[in-house]
């Protein structure tokens, strides 16, 4: 017996010895990276074939601001194609039988987005030169002979539907918008139209229109949530998201001959998109799965999906096919990962890794994955939100937080990668990131739940992220922040404002402030849900403008006593430059520490690199001063603290 706990008490001494062992080499050095280094990432979108599938056409700010750039499909250098030191370019597609390019640009943030070709002799043209009117891209005709475009030329506040020759770039109008419907989607011999006119934020209905008939269809029966997705490669059937009889939306078809319809897909979470390669062979279905992208692509001969690459944890956000068919490009990134562009060959299943948009200096061990949480609010409902914790955060190391509330109403915040996010986290600062009532992913009532509450109940949810974050033991719960952009920023105000003491200090990225001018300043181009924003906040011109004034923090700046800093894009076309100098201007008043950030070359959100770096190393500056109260130079030399390894 005495020899059996001998035994037992020197195989314990040896496990402690081991995991003693373990946890000395798990601990590493995690550095804490400045600004320049963070936003030395680069980024990307798009990845249009070209006809013969060798390149792709992408858009990247690697030169500071967005430029298009064509690169092969099996990787290597990148090409410019645009190289502008201002205006930001963004890439739409090779055209489908030559190297011509279709790409946009607005002026600086202003959303007036024009269409320009790049010629094959490097001239850049633009096909939709009418001032002061957008033009958005549909998409090319079946015999690639012509494209289809919106513009709002004829009227600024409906986008009617163009087709242009591709040889000569004159156009004709093929539906005439004179209802306020949003075009959504046209079959591909032009006889069928798939309209949407929105109820209220929460429902809209659809409707086809058969050009030979000049017959206008109602499609849903109910009101609901109603989103066109495609049409079938044979122009029989509609395929189209809602969700009639459901809290997620899932995927119908409607059968244009006989106006039968048929659940095709339902998942439990919400369909966000679906659609058909270009031969038909494939259908790609979107799914919000908590917050994170999920994607199939189904066999359309057996409704089967096909086993895509696996990428070892990270997830793939969004795919495109050539129309062939025989290649596909991917995005790939999560939560610690920006989106990598890769390709994939179906005939030989050669996979290639097209960028490495991390920057070499910046180890990925070093950037935190975000984890769902749930917490309940005030009256028992349970707010989901995206959790982002240093690693250096601890027990006996507790950290100031920043309570994070998306755009909107009606936005989410995604498990996707964020720059400025993962900056502040990297600097020490666990960010919550909270969806609060209102917030789209999470069923039609959890969607509804905000309307006319804006700045109340939606504001104790986010009080109630700050009372979660406070109960956890590696925060430094008298040290919480609060910080959002567009609607996010006018939460900030408004808990400075209506909760003055329940954040520590506040961060308003463009920001409303005054409901009324906002709402009686919207964009001409907005007018097709115009009155639906009205119904869920309050119509300025009506009775509901006393509501309005009450939740508009403008009018209430003397109860602001917290430090505060603001940004602003000087051409913001959303919320304009004044909201925010008024509000800088109020608050002041009170003796209370602000700060203004402006941008006179952008508009609603930061896209020149230059003008990022200066805004989220200012945002972490101000929080170093006011809430960590460490008055530290934030371009200094790389600092490292020594923690224990996640994988502890």
């Amino acid at each position: 017996m005495k020899t059996k706990l001998f035994t037992l008490c020197i195989a314990f001494l040896i496990l402690s010895c081991k995991e003693d062992k373990d946890k000395a080499e798990t601990k590493r050095e995690i550095q804490q990276y400045t600004i320049n280094q963070f936003m030395d990432n680069e980024a990307v979108g798009g990845g249009s074939f070209s006809a013969d599938n060798s390149k792709l056409l992408i858009s990247s700010n690697r030169s500071g601001i967005y430029n298009v750039y064509s690169v092969s499909v099996k990787g290597g250098e990148l090409t410019p194609i645009t190289q502008s030191d201002s205006t930001s370019y963004f890439a739409n597609a090779y055209f489908p039988e030559d190297n011509r390019m279709l790409i946009s640009a607005d002026g600086n943030g202003d959303e007036i987005d024009h269409l320009f070709v790049m010629e094959t002799d490097g001239s850049i043209k633009d096909i939709t030169p009418v001032d002061g009117a957008k033009a958005n891209f549909y998409g090319w005709s079946k015999d690639d002979k012509h494209l289809y475009f919106g513009s709002n030329k004829r009227d600024p506040k409906f986008f009617d539907v163009y087709k242009m020759s591709i040889d000569d770039y004159s156009s004709e109008m093929l539906y005439q918008n004179n209802d306020g419907m949003n075009f959504s989607g046209m079959s591909e011999d032009e006889n069928y139209f798939a309209l949407s006119k929105t109820v209220n934020t929460n429902d809209s209905d659809l409707f086809i229109y058969n050009a030979s008939t000049k017959e206008t269809i109602k499609v849903n029966d109910n009101l609901s949530a109603n989103s066109a997705q495609d049409f079938s490669k044979d122009n029989s059937k509609f395929y189209y998201t809602t969700d009639d009889g459901s809290e997620f939306s899932y995927l119908m078809s409607y059968n244009l001959e006989t106006k039968e319809k048929k659940k095709e897909i339902e998942k439990s979470w919400d369909i966000m998109g679906s659609g058909f390669t270009s031969e038909g062979t494939y259908m790609v279905v979107y799914v919000n799965e908590d917050g994170k992208n999920a994607i199939e692509v189904m066999d359309t001969k057996t409704m089967q999906t096909i086993d895509l690459p696996d990428f070892d944890g990270k997830s793939i956000t969004s795919v495109s096919f050539s129309d062939d068919e025989k290649w596909m490009r991917m995005y790939v990134g999560g939560s610690n990962s920006p989106s990598d562009l890769y390709t994939f060959n179906f005939e030989t299943k050669e996979q290639n890794r097209i960028t490495n948009v991390l920057n070499d200096e910046i180890n990925p061990k070093d950037l935190v994955t975000a984890k769902v949480v749930r917490y309940k609010s005030f009256d028992g409902t349970v707010i989901p939100a995206i959790y982002y914790l240093p690693h250096q955060a601890s027990e006996a190391n507790k950290v100031p937080a920043m309570v994070w509330v998306h755009g909107g109403p009606g936005g989410q915040t995604r498990q996707n990668f964020s720059s400025l996010m993962q900056y502040m986290v990297n600097q020490g600062y666990a960010v919550l990131a909270v969806n609060n009532r209102g917030s789209s992913g999470y069923g039609k009532t959890f969607y509804q739940m905000d309307n006319k509450n804006h700045g109340e109940k939606d504001l104790q949810d986010c009080v109630e992220g700050k009372n979660w974050l406070a109960t956890q033991s590696e925060i430094d719960g008298s040290k919480i922040g609060i910080i959002g952009g567009s609607y996010g920023g006018y939460m900030t105000m408004a808990a400075l404002t209506y909760a003055p003491e329940e954040f520590d200090v506040g961060v308003n990225l463009f920001g409303v402030t005054n409901w009324m001018r906002t709402l009686k300043s919207i964009p001409p181009y907005w007018e097709s849900f115009r009155e639906a924003l009205y119904d869920e906040l309050g119509d300025p011109f009506s009775a509901d403008s006393v509501r309005l004034k009450r939740i508009s923090p403008l009018f209430h700046t003397d109860k602001v006593t917290k430090p505060l800093i603001v940004l602003q894009g000087a051409k913001d076309p959303r919320v304009l430059q004044v909201e925010s100098d008024e509000i800088v201007a109020g608050v002041r008043k009170n003796g209370v520490p602000v700060e203004y950030v402006l941008f006179e070359d952008e508009g609603h959100g930061f896209i020149k690199k230059e003008n990022q770096i200066e805004s989220y190393s200012r945002i972490v500056k101000f929080l170093d001063t006011y809430l960590k109260k460490e008055n530290e130079p934030l371009d200094g030399e790389t600092k490292s603290k020594e923690i224990e390894s996640e994988t502890k």
